[in-house]
């Protein structure tokens, strides 16, 4: 797969807020986050960018099992030119369920949260987990101090939320949670 880098680049210069970052996840971030992930399950992701998080799911997950959700057009072209097998959707997150279904496993996020609107926020966790299976979970990363879904969200969405580790690994460093039904019982996160 290629890197994008160049493509990264481009499309930070031209709208950085739209990325959020200043460089690509790196691949110690990308292994951290699939790290919850085994064969067999179904699995989908939200703002993958270039790609530098899909790599460390396909490590993991066949192709075909692997659905992108990538509002970025160069971006989401880029992906389908060079994830054979994976599908790609050139839309939002909250277009899980129409586009991809209701039955994954899990969802892989690197969207940036904490820059949004806590009611986008809402909006895009409850469509996540209506598109999940019962024991569905989604791995989700921040750079900030703090969870990216607030307390108060999270009981409104009965969510738990897991503490994975710090990424000293990726600029900037960046934590990794795991968020998952109450009533599926807290998800361990463990590599």
């Amino acid at each position: 797969m290629s890197t994008g880098l160049p493509l990264f680049f481009r499309q930070l210069l031209r709208g950085p807020q739209a990325i959020s970052a200043v460089a690509p996840s790196s691949p110690a971030l990308a292994r951290a986050m699939a790290a919850p992930l085994v064969r067999g399950m179904k699995v989908a992701e939200f703002g993958p960018g270039t790609g530098a998080l899909t790599a460390g799911i396909l490590a993991r997950i066949p192709a075909q099992d692997v659905t992108l959700f990538e509002m970025n057009v160069e971006f989401a072209a880029h992906l389908a030119a060079t994830l054979p097998g994976v599908t790609v959707h050139n839309a939002p997150a909250q277009e899980i369920g129409r586009l991809g279904g209701h039955d994954f496993d899990a969802v892989v996020s690197g969207l940036p949260l904490l820059s949004m609107p806590e009611r986008l926020r809402e909006e895009i966790y409850a469509a996540a987990f209506d598109a999940l299976k019962p024991g569905g979970f989604v791995v989700q990363f921040t750079y900030g101090p703090r969870a990216p879904m607030p307390t108060d969200l999270c009981e409104r969405l009965g969510l738990v939320v897991a503490t994975g580790p710090r990424i000293w690994l990726n600029l900037p460093p960046a934590r990794v949670y795991i968020y998952s039904r109450r009533a599926d019982g807290m998800r361990r996160y463990a590599n």
